[in-house]
């Protein structure tokens, strides 16, 4: 599965996503894979992408 994040500079879109809906939807159906993060965005890399691994492994439980 691949999630993608989106921190900073929304100028052309924002993405809402309920990451843990999706995770528990996954784990409903016994999905064991991987889960993989597609950044996009004005944000600061250092910063974003720190942030969004961080909100992944929360919605997913580590």
């Amino acid at each position: 599965m691949q999630a993608k994040t989106y921190y900073g500079g929304g100028e052309w879109y924002t993405l809402d996503i309920d990451y843990h809906q999706v995770a528990g939807i996954l784990a409903g159906v016994g999905y064991n894979g991987y889960v993989s993060l597609e950044f996009e965005g004005r944000g600061d890399p250092d910063v974003a992408v720190p942030k969004s691994i961080a909100m992944l492994r929360q919605a997913f439980g580590d």
